[in-house]
């Protein structure tokens, strides 16, 4: 929530808006926890007008504004923006209780969810979804496409996830020509995804490793951040690996 008074505060104080004025804001999110907090903040007084929703192609909660209904059966695609690929999103039953203020009724959709992966909210809370959300979504291939774009045009470097939420905003914007000042929320540092990074910005021939953050680094004259960079003095600590089917007794051997 401190993040959405922190970005309007530095907004006035940057001239960017005027006290009071509407914003928007972009979040990319799977989880729903970013942009369920701008939610809050918006109920708690900073003047957002719209929360734009960004998905990846693990598009669930796309699909659940536009049609009212969560749906996680469905194909999970893993993509070039991990931390969006998610197909249950825990947080979205904070803002059906606070849309709602009906415990059972939560509780009802929640136990749907659990029994056949789906549910349907009334009409009535789909209206009231739509009023304050909308939601956009693109694939790994526009996201490729943003990144290099965003850099060419402003010599500015951002992730996967953020190149989401700035193709989200682009495609509000063209669909409804709202033009309202808007926060595009940047949940991950470029550095955290060197490889897609560095394709986007048409370099396919790349190192290996931890030599990734120096081939960004001088691709693009930004350096690498502190506890990234730190990572070739430590020692490595864990070496072993497990298959999924003996995950378990992994875990029971590590308790004896």
């Amino acid at each position: 929530i401190v993040y959405y008074v922190y970005a309007y505060a530095k907004l006035l104080a940057n001239d960017e808006v005027q006290d009071g004025e509407k914003i928007n804001v972009v979040v990319p999110t799977g989880n729903f926890g970013n942009i369920l907090a701008a939610y809050y903040a918006k109920n708690m007084g900073i003047p957002i007008e719209k929360l734009i929703c960004a998905s990846n192609e693990n598009k669930v909660l796309f699909d659940f504004f536009e049609s009212g209904t969560y749906d996680k059966n469905r194909e999970f695609v893993l993509t070039t923006s991990p931390s969006m690929d998610i197909l249950i999103s825990s947080n979205l039953e904070r803002l059906l209780l606070a849309l709602t203020q009906d415990d059972e009724q939560v509780k009802d959709y929640m136990a749907q969810l659990s029994a056949t992966g789906t549910y349907q909210v009334s009409d009535r809370v789909r209206e009231k979804l739509q009023k304050r959300f909308a939601g956009y979504f693109c694939d790994d291939a526009e996201t490729k496409a943003v990144i290099g774009r965003i850099y060419q045009k402003y010599d500015y470097l951002i992730d996967p996830h953020t190149a989401v939420a700035f193709d989200a905003l682009e495609q509000y914007r063209s669909e409804t020509g709202d033009q309202t000042p808007c926060i595009v929320v940047s949940t991950a540092s470029p550095f955290k995804f060197c490889d897609s990074v560095l394709s986007a910005l048409g370099e396919e021939e790349k190192q290996n490793g931890l030599e990734l953050l120096d081939e960004l680094s001088e691709k693009t004259g930004m350096p690498a951040p502190k506890p990234l960079a730190s990572l070739r003095d430590k020692e490595i600590r864990f070496t072993q690996t497990v298959e999924k089917d003996h995950m378990v007794d992994a875990v029971l051997g590590m308790l004896e």
